[in-house]
């Protein structure tokens, strides 16, 4: 079952971290899984605390899965660049450390209690609605967290998140700017466009011989093959080796032992509760939460009076059921009382932060340890895995000994039973297929003492269960192209060039004499085509054409005013703007008004939230190493 939720969580971990983690704040510093000293060698301090080495290397982690999940299923870990990853998530850390001081310097906080109750209604964390703890354990080991580590990068974020929606919601903008901002966004424009296509100016241009010999003789170092080279190479792949493992039952046995003896039975405790909010008056709140258990004690249905009365959204609408809970989960006053009811008991009302509980216990169960049965595929897959990672080290351990001390790899080859495989030539940029294109190979097939001694390379490896060896068999060192051999090349250039050039040479011809008022006509056949009341998001003309048309000056005295612009393929048209229409505000109703001013004034929010990040920064004591 946990294997199941296991393999089945990888989106949901993506979720999780896309939506905790900020964009302005992409990544928080947590404990590493990763064992380092605990040295103070901090790569970054900022007012005095440090944002350690484990920060960076957890932030890069967490960086580099997320791209890789965004990349898909056929990702190239070597097309991620480690030092830029590890340079941008420092500067996110730093920014995030700001932030995080800034809001503690306003008297921000967030209770446990609330930081368990956001938990609790994570429905990441919930199987058929209800909270699970081995989901809740399975996704946060899958992110690489422990439950303790992502409360605290939780804290870290939701203190950072009150900060910035005390900007965003405090923000405001008056009727006569939203306004503006609705005529601007409502008003159309005329206009007349022609397009002047590049296919007709280029089979009017006539190239020479000697028109290709002159660009040939000036551009020759543009026409040098490609450098290349040939490898052959020894590939090591680990699922490979997992054909020749056998399963040992006793070990299975021993696995399985270990398990149970590891395994603590827990008591779960299935639970409802009603919750009466605080409000703006305390005693008016707990006033009704004694009332809603007198009703009780009197006989009423508990889901009922839940679906009626509760103030959790979260579980009122299922009569108050909070599903399984376990010992510790929102300590406090909450934690105690749950623990102290039998099964069937229902408690007084209880107060925390959140208001007033009323909680009943439906049900008590421990839970049981597992059989044999259950876990044992799950067992071999470990002991398979185990045991294949151990031989994979080993080979590869061999393969580097092996490779290093060969003047080939034929030795290597009969040794370790691996066959000698060659690649086709390819250059610098690599080549077609994905090994020639892994940028370790091509860093280790160019390396030039590889080239010039003809020595192995050191393991390169590709991915988490494949390396590979690779030499030199033959480099293609540059050379330089005959004339005839690119004679089409350059003549296809200076095609284009010329047509280019002819055709902005007639626009430019065109536009001064519509400025200086001509008759606008017919240009090389092509005819002006009139659009009458393009709104901005029109897609009825060219996006390009759209957004120029909405940058040029409004004409005056009834006199068009015109552009120019290039368009895809090396087209370009001439645009003539004749007329700008302005939205009537009269039709604008409330509700549309009260949007627009919501829109505006959250933006606003965000341009001071984004304006006091800069102003803490820029009086932060910042040390970088």
């Amino acid at each position: 079952m946990l294997q199941n939720i296991r393999d089945n969580s990888k989106g949901i971990v993506a979720k999780i971290i896309v939506g905790l983690i900020a964009v302005t704040f992409a990544l928080f510093g947590v404990e590493s899984l990763v064992s380092l000293t605990a040295g103070s060698n901090a790569p970054a301090t900022v007012n005095g605390e440090e944002i350690s080495e484990r920060d960076v290397l957890q932030g890069a982690d967490l960086q580099r899965r997320q791209l890789l999940t965004q990349m898909g299923e056929n990702a190239d870990p070597t097309l991620l660049d480690d030092n830029l990853i590890r340079k941008a998530v420092l500067e996110g850390l730093i920014e995030q450390e700001i932030l995080r001081q800034s809001a503690l310097s306003q008297d921000m906080t967030i209770s446990d209690q609330q930081l368990d109750q956001l938990i609790v209604s994570t429905s990441d964390f919930q199987v058929n609605g209800q909270f699970d703890r081995q989901q809740y354990e399975a996704v946060l080991r899958n992110a690489g967290f422990s439950p303790l580590l992502y409360k605290e990068l939780l804290l870290k974020d939701k203190l950072i998140e009150q900060e910035r929606a005390g900007y965003l919601l405090s923000a405001f903008t008056t009727d006569e700017e939203a306004e503006q901002v609705v005529a601007l966004d409502r008003q159309t424009r005329d206009f007349a466009v022609i397009t002047l296509s590049a296919e007709a100016y280029k089979a009017q241009q006539n190239i020479s011989a000697d028109d290709i010999n002159a660009y040939y003789q000036d551009n020759k170092s543009d026409f040098m093959t490609e450098e290349q080279v040939i490898i052959e190479y020894l590939l090591l792949n680990k699922q490979d080796l997992r054909a020749g493992i056998e399963v040992d039952e006793a070990e299975l046995q021993s696995q399985f032992d270990q398990r149970l003896a590891a395994f603590q039975a827990q008591e779960e405790r299935e639970i409802s509760h009603i919750l009466v909010e605080l409000g703006d008056d305390e005693s008016t709140a707990e006033a009704k939460a004694n009332d809603l258990y007198a009703q009780l004690q009197a006989g009423a249905d508990f889901a009922d009076l839940a679906r009626a009365e509760s103030d959790d959204p979260g579980s009122a609408d299922a009569g108050g059921d909070l599903g399984v809970y376990f010992q510790g989960m929102i300590p406090g006053a909450f934690d105690d009382t749950v623990n102290e009811l039998g099964e069937g008991e229902l408690s007084a009302p209880v107060r925390t932060d959140f208001g007033y509980h009323l909680v009943k216990v439906n049900k008590i169960s421990n839970s049981e340890p597992p059989s044999f049965d259950s876990l044992k595929a799950q067992l071999v897959d470990e002991q398979l895995a185990n045991k294949v990672e151990s031989l994979y080290v080993e080979k590869l351990e061999q393969l580097a000994d092996l490779t290093f001390s060969a003047g080939d790899l034929l030795e290597p080859s009969d040794e370790l039973k691996l066959e000698i495989m060659t690649a086709p030539a390819f250059g610098r940029n690599g080549g077609s297929d994905e090994l020639t294109s892994n940028q370790r190979v091509l860093r280790q097939a160019f390396d030039q003492e590889l080239i010039q001694d003809g020595i192995n390379s050191t393991p390169i490896e590709l991915d988490s269960g494949r390396a590979m060896v690779l030499r030199v068999k033959e480099h293609i060192r540059p050379r330089q192209l005959a004339e005839d051999e690119v004679a089409e090349v350059i003549r296809a250039r200076l095609i284009e060039q010329g047509a280019s050039d002819a055709l902005q040479a007639d626009i430019d011809s065109e536009l001064a004499g519509l400025r200086s008022g001509a008759e606008r006509s017919s240009i090389q056949g092509s005819d002006w085509v009139v659009a009458d009341q393009v709104n901005r998001a029109s897609n009825e003309q060219l996006p390009q054409i759209v957004q120029q048309v909405f940058k040029m000056p409004q004409p005056a005295d009834n006199a068009a005013t015109y552009s120019s612009i290039d368009l895809l393929g090396g087209d370009k048209a001439i645009i003539a703007l004749t007329k700008v229409n302005n939205a009537d505000m009269q039709v604008l109703t409330t509700e549309e008004r009260a949007a627009m001013r919501a829109m505006l004034a959250q933006r606003l929010g965000q341009f001071d939230y984004k304006a006091l990040l800069k102003a803490r920064q820029a009086v932060a004591e910042i040390e970088r190493l």
